[in-house]
């Protein structure tokens, strides 16, 4: 595909993830999302097939982005603190820059189908691994104490619900309060 087509192709997925996030999925039209991109019913299905499919490639953009990060930090580093640090902070940025997204991704997702959600089910569990493994090493290289198998979840929650409230100009960094965030839970998780 071309430059242009790929540049009005991610013109529609953000003005879509826009939409969504204000209006909720069920709440937008395919109408209301050719207006707002200035494309005709025909043109805008050229660059998006369905509007299922739109929500897919929103839902899974960013958890794709994240997955890719999270596969290089369990590659480069070993210490299971400091890629829980890692993971942390490219999640809270991500989800700072990618507000929009997401807000469809964790208000959304549930409206997909089929092959779609499944795809999106896995990805997400293949990225709360990343977190798990690292608490699971922490535990046993001694770093950690034991903790319940539901800790990685309550510590992702704590991370995906800043969605509602995080902005990328904010009097702190997303990176700080990763790690304000992190320091708190790491403080009891030590053994």
């Amino acid at each position: 595909m071309s430059d242009k087509y790929d540049a009005n192709r991610d013109r529609v997925l953000q003005v879509a993830a826009e939409l969504f996030a204000k209006s909720g999925y069920h709440g937008t039209g395919i109408a209301d999302l050719g207006t707002a991109v200035g494309l005709g019913r025909g043109a805008l299905y050229h660059y998006i097939g369905s509007k299922e499919a739109i929500l897919y490639e929103i839902s899974s953009r960013q958890l794709a982005q994240m997955n890719t990060v999270a596969d290089e930090l369990a590659l480069s580093e070993a210490d299971p603190e400091k890629r829980l640090r890692g993971l942390a902070r490219a999640l809270m940025r991500n989800i700072a820059e990618h507000r929009a997204e997401w807000t469809v991704f964790f208000r959304e997702y549930h409206a997909l189908t089929d092959e779609r959600r499944d795809r999106i089910i896995a990805e997400r569990e293949r990225y709360e691994s990343h977190w798990r493994n690292a608490v699971e090493q922490g535990i046993r290289d001694g770093h950690f104490r034991v903790l319940p198998r539901l800790m990685v979840k309550g510590l992702l929650g704590m991370f995906n619900y800043s969605y509602l409230w995080i902005t990328p100009g904010g009097a702190e960094t997303p990176e700080e309060i990763a790690d304000e965030f992190l320091d708190a839970v790491i403080i009891g998780m030590r053994a």
